[in-house]
């Protein structure tokens, strides 16, 4: 086949889009497992109708949220020179790269090799996410001016999420009710290490470890203030106030608040609605993979690598997400040499903090500080990786908005992970062979103590 062809077959494929790549992908892979054909078709359209429910939810909260974070961004006065394009902008750079159409491919080959020699437990199912390994692959290329190099620091990314995957699967399931998934998700995976060592800290802090917040005691303490709908509308009503009060005539604005209040009361009860149509979806896929792994692999325990957006309806995910938005705002405001807006992300920011929830036991407090901890340094991140993310963008023939110089994200542009390899480059393969012997080091360990690993990442066993 030639380059054209092949890229003009990949291209339509992620045209697709993941609400109907991911379906077509678990049907699939149900007959492998020897799902009957009616059942794998139906289970498969409804995981489908589940996340086309969840991505209208998800844009629902990102209209409300992109119009609040603009207003407290005026509220603020914020004139700062790096533009926050958002998600979207940067997974179409990561597609638009040359390194787009190598790392499908190897990513899908580099996780069969690891699965079929038990290395990890996790079939990355994801192909859409790839962006993310994409991204990296893209400004390593642009640093190095070799497309190779850009692969290698690609493929490391992606052996490093699926050794994250496999270790916080246990406690994402259990947290998240979620059986047999595991979550390789490039952005959603970075702060785990971090959550973890921040939540040991605050355990050692009096009075501050003694705090509550998980939903089920807010609840409690609260009565009808701590159910999901009323959070939501609480949060909604204190941050569009500050964003949007004695801002034109009273009902403008007054309107503008209930509109936003009301909004992100319904995200709050509907996101987790549509989580439950997408396990729907999923749980005969599970059944029939555990039978087929009963019989032919002697009961050995395979994951399903699924987008994050599978567990971002938890109310502690969305409820801290929200929270953050005035938070991150005001740390570009405060944080010295910082010349980046925070903007175009700040509605993915429940995608950031959904899996440290299971780190902190789902505590809405511990939650938002770990997150604001890991914030700080991640906007001078999206400071260091603007140039890169900028020549990439370029590169990739990606229009930038006007009058903007530099381009970032909080997405991959604010991503550790993605500074890491970029900073690689100035010693490429002394770097990453590092990085390589971490990941192998890592995953030794945790195959010699599971229940350990398990432990600290938030398991109850």
């Amino acid at each position: 086949m030639e380059v054209e062809s092949y890229k003009s077959v990949i291209d339509f494929f992620l045209g697709l889009g993941a609400p109907v790549l991911l379906p077509l992908i678990l049907f699939f892979l149900a007959l492998v497992f020897r799902a009957k054909p009616g059942k794998a078709f139906r289970s498969s359209l409804m995981f489908g109708v589940g996340f086309i429910g969840l991505n209208l939810v998800i844009g629902l909260l990102m209209n409300q949220i992109g119009p609040v974070s603009k207003g407290l961004v005026e509220r603020f006065g914020l004139q700062l020179d790096i533009i926050d394009v958002g998600w979207p902008a940067a997974a179409s750079i990561a597609f638009g790269s040359k390194i787009s159409t190598l790392i499908i491919p190897a990513g899908i080959i580099l996780n069969l090799v690891l699965l079929f020699t038990r290395i990890t437990k996790t079939i990355n199912i994801d192909i859409w996410n790839f962006w993310h390994f994409a991204f990296v692959g893209g400004i390593v290329q642009w640093a190095t001016g070799n497309i190779f190099y850009g692969l290698v620091s690609a493929l490391l990314f992606a052996a490093a999420m699926l050794f994250i995957a496999d270790w916080t699967a246990p406690a994402v399931q259990q947290a998240m009710e979620l059986p047999g998934i595991s979550i390789p998700h490039g952005f959603s995976a970075a702060p785990v290490p971090f959550a973890i060592i921040i939540n040991k800290i605050i355990d050692m802090i009096p009075v501050l470890r003694d705090i509550e917040g998980d939903p089920d005691t807010i609840k409690k303490k609260f009565g009808l203030m701590g159910e999901p709908l009323i959070m939501g509308f609480v949060i909604g009503l204190v941050i569009s106030s500050i964003a949007y009060m004695g801002m034109g005539s009273w009902t403008d604005w007054l309107g503008k608040i209930l509109l936003s209040s009301v909004s992100l009361g319904a995200v709050m009860v509907l996101m987790p609605r549509m989580v439950a149509l997408l396990m729907e979806g999923l749980i005969p896929l599970s059944e029939a993979a555990r039978e087929f792994l009963q019989k032919h692999a002697k009961d050995r325990e395979i994951y399903i690598g699924l987008d994050s957006a599978v567990i971002v309806g938890h109310p502690t995910a969305i409820a801290t997400g929200l929270v953050m938005v005035p938070i991150t705002i005001l740390l570009a405001i405060i944080l010295p040499g910082n010349k980046v807006i925070p903007f175009g992300d700040l509605a993915v920011l429940p995608f950031l903090v959904c899996m440290i929830i299971p780190i902190v036991k789902a505590n809405v407090f511990r939650s938002v500080i770990v997150s604001t901890v890991f914030m700080i340094p991640s906007i001078y991140i999206m400071n260091y990786l603007a140039e890169a993310t900028t020549a990439a963008a370029v590169s990739a023939k990606f229009a930038l908005p006007k009058d903007a110089n530099l381009i970032t994200s909080i997405c991959d542009g604010g991503n550790w992970i993605s500074a890491l390899f970029l900073w690689s480059t100035n010693a490429f393969w002394l770097v990453n062979g590092l990085i390589a012997l971490v990941i192998v080091v890592a995953w030794v360990a945790f195959k010699k103590n599971q229940d350990w690993w398990n432990k600290i990442a938030g398991y109850n066993a």
